[in-house]
């Protein structure tokens, strides 16, 4: 598929390789998300917010998460949002603004660089497979939560071995968004080891995964 594997692509390769795919997709991106929606709200739900907390969606895209995110916190809580892709941030913020959200933050920067004001409660990982597979950007998300804090994991995988004819196509799919459109049979694998209370269910037939856990003391 490619002579050089995604795993030995450095973070910045694979960053600059994805911020151009979604230079492209971002105009009609909100559009193509209607099939995974049900899968982000359980997302969501895994999550279990409270009024008051602090919530971080990581790669939040054109923002579509924050409503929802919002609404479980309340006008007392924080949702923090970033993404590395001014396309796709630029109509999160535009969301942002016209709903007049007073307690959304959300920061254009790569996972390694951001720093936000105070550790979160919760954390939205919902199709972000190119953070998942960088492990230095898994460590600095784990850094901005509290001990204890909610993770929710969303995303695409390979099929189970019976289906295995039919990976080919996922891993196309995975490449027109991803940078790193690889490393599918576990996605998860940076992360899961440093979580507490570890699950994980298939979806979609077996393509795509709901995780969860907690961030390790």
């Amino acid at each position: 598929m490619n002579a050089r594997s995604p795993a030995s692509l450095p973070d910045e390769a694979i960053r600059t390789a994805s911020i151009e795919k979604y230079r492209h997709r971002a105009a009609g991106y909100d559009a193509s998300c209607g099939p995974t929606w049900p899968i982000r709200e359980r997302a969501i739900d895994l999550l279990d917010l409270q009024p008051g907390q602090a919530v971080l969606d990581v790669g939040c895209g054109t923002g579509l998460s924050l409503a929802r995110l919002r609404e479980r916190v309340g006008e007392t809580g924080r949702v923090y949002g970033f993404d590395q892709s001014p396309d796709m941030l630029e109509q999160a913020r535009a969301r942002v603004a016209s709903a007049g959200w007073q307690n959304v933050q959300l920061y254009e920067t790569p996972a390694q660089g951001l720093v936000l004001p105070a550790p979160v409660d919760a954390l939205l990982f919902h199709y972000t497979h190119d953070v998942l597979r960088s492990a230095s950007a898994v460590e600095r998300l784990l850094a901005c939560a509290r001990p204890g804090a909610a993770v929710a994991i969303a995303g695409i995988k390979y099929f189970p071995f019976w289906l295995a004819p039919l990976n080919i196509w996922v891993y196309f799919k995975n490449r027109g968004y991803n940078g790193a459109p690889g490393e599918l049979r576990s996605p998860w694998d940076r992360i899961a080891p440093r979580l507490d209370g570890w699950r994980l269910t298939p979806t979609q037939f077996g393509m795509g995964y709901i995780a969860s856990g907690r961030v390790r003391a």
